[in-house]
This record gives C-alpha cells, structure tokens and sequence, in this order.
C-alpha cells in the first residue's frame, strides 16, 4: 500500500523576500508552509495554461494612425532591415 508523504526541504530566501511572504501569509490567515505550496501550485498551473498557446498582444501607438505604410510587423527580418537603415 502506498502512503503519500509530504517531503521536507531547504530554500534559501533574502531576509526582505522572507519577511514580505511571512506578511502575505499572515495577511491571508495563511501559515508559511501553506502559502508558499499554494504559490508554486498557482505558478505552475499558470504555467501549464499558457504553454503552448498564443498570447496576442494589442500594439498601442502614440502620435500617430498605426504602422509606417510598408511595416510588416510578423516579417522580423524586414522590421531589423528597417530599423537599421533609419527609414521605411
């Protein structure tokens, strides 16, 4: 019969990283052990999530109507080419 057992180990934080997870822990009602497994647990589950996927941004320009007539922004070697003469 198998037995699930939780494993102890040791992490080295900053004095300050520390002292901010004990303050957000307590803050949450939360003990130390608990609200740093439910922070792995968060991350790796974010992780899980957007592996893989497309995340699609939306470009905000300022003083002006978009893109130079001629920018291809999914053509990357254009864009470099671009960039590195100065002019579109």
């Amino acid at each position: 019969m198998y037995y699930h057992r939780d494993k102890r180990t040791t992490i080295r934080l900053s004095d300050r990283l520390l002292q901010e997870v004990k303050e957000k822990a307590l803050s949450e009602r939360k003990s130390l052990n608990s609200f740093i497994i439910e922070s792995i647990q968060e991350k790796l589950q974010t992780h899980r999530r957007t592996k893989g996927q497309k995340v699609k941004y939306r470009l905000t320009t300022f003083n002006g109507d978009g893109t130079l007539p001629g920018v291809d922004l999914d053509d990357s070697a254009s864009l470099l080419d671009l960039m590195e003469s100065g002019s579109p």
